[in-house]
């Protein structure tokens, strides 16, 4: 009993101290030990550090490091290289400011579908939106929802092929690839983007019609970047290839970092629409290519051979993301090799840029495990398992969207559920038939739920950069970012169940 209460109290505290601005590096350690404490095993508290929670915590560096080093470095490159905001200023001329909104979701959602971090694209796509919102008089209130609709939702979570990290983690516990339920997870996408954007046209269109336009506003009252710089703004210490600050000097040098690599893509380059886009199409059908096409053909008994501990089976779809990102890299940087203002500073930016929000998602996957460890989870894990015995599609939705709501992070509460109750649920799903593919996609789609909460580090930085509040913005981000995912998560529950994975 104490154990499970235990559990309770140190993850409602690492909330709030999330939501105070405390970075998870130190929260997840201090809250794992505080857990041992209050479970009344004071002599394991120091190897439940040193064992367990370094121990989960170095695993999951071993196998997702590479994809948030290489995911942030290529976020980076396109931001640099002014392809993300060629991208962005022909779809907006295409388009024209009567199509704001769909503009600023369509723009968001090409970039981070191919692999930008969303908070690059947050940088680089604000003041394109504010200007288009501006012109066509839409309140100014619904950019923040606008940019979380096309960056947070369905090209993170349920789109197949996407390079998210939240589309990675699930591969070695379900032996599946990015591609997962391909059908459903368009169907899941579009859900959210067709509901979404009906929401967010549909409150402009009665903001027009109570009198309501774009608003007064005084930019220049937020500091760098939209952030001002006396306060605290954490981000979402997995989604984003940018960084999860420690400190407040650390997220203020995030923002100028952010904001003057927007400014020198903006002002110095030159990028064509399709050269922009061939890195991330390049991504995409790499991947692919590598997934139904290359990896399938090859015999790979040699390489069991020579590491017989190593899950081939859940390595190739990582490894398909690794060699598309590295490829994809490669092209960007010769594509643009004449035109680079300082190619060694964009990558060094790049490599640190993945530092802090690999280290802080493993620290939640290490206090995870220490939680796993104690007597008290066998009731929380047994409550969550029996929820639905028939059909673990459920209680694995309710898993990951409670865990990625508690901790602000959809990346961190799918590594957390995944790493304490993955071997049960592919166990699960195998005695009830359910193919693992579909397991993946509702985990992923489910984890990016929740996540969205008040706290998330997320929301808080993408405010901060839109110059607005939670009251003035918050509903619609809501809305767009968890009622109607949420939507879509039990439509393709609904579906998997009826007619199996496709």
């Amino acid at each position: 009993m104490f154990s499970t209460f235990a559990i309770v109290i140190t993850l409602l505290l690492l909330m709030f101290f999330a939501y105070r601005g405390y970075s998870v590096l130190i929260l997840a350690p201090i809250m794992a030990t505080l857990a041992v404490l209050l479970s009344g095993d004071f002599l394991s508290s120091i190897p439940a550090y040193t064992d367990v929670f370094m121990g989960a915590l170095s695993g999951f560096l071993l196998k997702f490091f590479p994809i948030f080093l290489l995911g942030a470095l290529f976020g980076r490159l396109m931001a640099d290289s002014g392809a993300a905001t060629a991208i962005a200023d022909t779809v907006v001329r295409k388009l024209g400011a009567s199509k704001a909104i769909l503009a600023v979701i369509l723009v968001c959602a090409i970039l981070t579908y191919g692999g930008v971090s969303l908070f690059v694209v947050a940088f680089a796509i604000y003041p394109i939106a504010k200007d288009l919102f501006k012109a066509a008089d839409i309140p100014k209130r619904l950019i923040p929802a606008a940019i979380a609709l096309g960056s947070f939702t369905f090209t993170m979570t349920a789109l197949p092929g996407t390079p998210a990290i939240q589309n990675a983690i699930p591969i070695p516990y379900y032996n599946t690839n990015v591609f997962a339920a391909p059908i459903l997870g368009i169907i899941g996408g579009t859900i959210m983007f067709m509901l979404g954007w009906w929401w967010l046209q549909s409150r402009a269109n009665k903001a027009s019609l109570a009198g309501e336009g774009y608003g007064q506003h005084d930019d220049e009252d937020v500091g760098i970047g939209g952030i001002d710089a006396k306060k605290t703004v954490t981000n979402d210490s997995s989604n984003v290839s940018v960084s999860d600050p420690a400190s407040h000097s650390a997220q203020t040098n995030v923002a100028q970092s952010n904001l003057a690599s927007t400014s020198e893509a903006r002002n110095t380059h030159q990028t064509s629409f399709t050269v922009a886009m061939i890195p991330i199409v390049l991504v995409i059908a790499l991947n692919a290519l590598l997934t139904y096409a290359i990896c399938p053909s090859m015999d790979f008994a040699g390489i069991q051979t020579q590491f017989p501990e190593l899950n081939v089976a859940g390595s190739l779809g990582l490894w398909s993301i690794i060699i598309s990102l590295v490829v994809a890299c490669l092209v960007l940087i010769l594509l643009r090799l004449k035109h680079w203002t300082n190619l060694q500073k964009t990558i060094n930016r790049g490599t640190y840029d993945s530092m802090l929000p690999i280290f802080n998602t493993a620290s939640e996957v290490g206090y995870g495990a220490v939680i796993a460890s104690l007597a008290g989870f066998l009731i929380i894990r047994d409550s969550i398992l029996n929820l639905s015995p028939n059909n673990p599609l459920i209680s694995e939705a309710v898993a990951m969207t409670t865990l990625a709501g508690i901790t602000g992070s959809s990346s961190g509460g799918l590594s957390i559920a995944l790493s304490t109750l993955g071997e049960d649920y592919l166990r699960m799903a195998v005695a009830a038939g359910i193919d693992p593919e579909l397991m993946h996609r509702v985990a992923v789609m489910a984890a990016g739920g929740l996540d969205t909460l008040p706290h998330s580090g997320a929301v808080i930085t993408l405010l901060a950069i839109c110059g607005l509040s939670h009251k003035q913005s918050y509903l619609n981000i809501a809305m767009v970012t968890m009622v109607i995912p949420l939507t879509a998560v039990v439509s393709v529950i609904v579906l998997g169940t009826l007619f199996g994975s496709f």
